[in-house]
């Protein structure tokens, strides 16, 4: 009973805590954050990567599979 008549204050001392890791963790120094991956440029032999713009944007070019090339899966 005293944990219903309590859930007012335990909400908020979770978000109080919730809130105080969140800053803490975000003042992460440059020199501690991890490194941004490299780009991968490996392509298949059907898929063409264009990079033109901002967005790399991947086409695939493959033919559909037909009804007995599905079954025979």
């Amino acid at each position: 009973m005293n944990i219903a008549k309590n859930m007012e204050a335990i909400f908020l001392s979770a978000v109080v805590i919730i809130g105080a890791t969140s800053l803490a963790t975000a003042a992460v120094p440059k020199l501690q954050r991890a490194a941004a991956p490299a780009p991968v440029a490996t392509v298949a032999t059907s898929v063409t990567v264009k990079q033109d713009g901002a967005m790399p944007v991947v086409v695939v070019a493959a033919k559909r599979l037909s009804a007995a090339e599905k079954a025979a899966l």
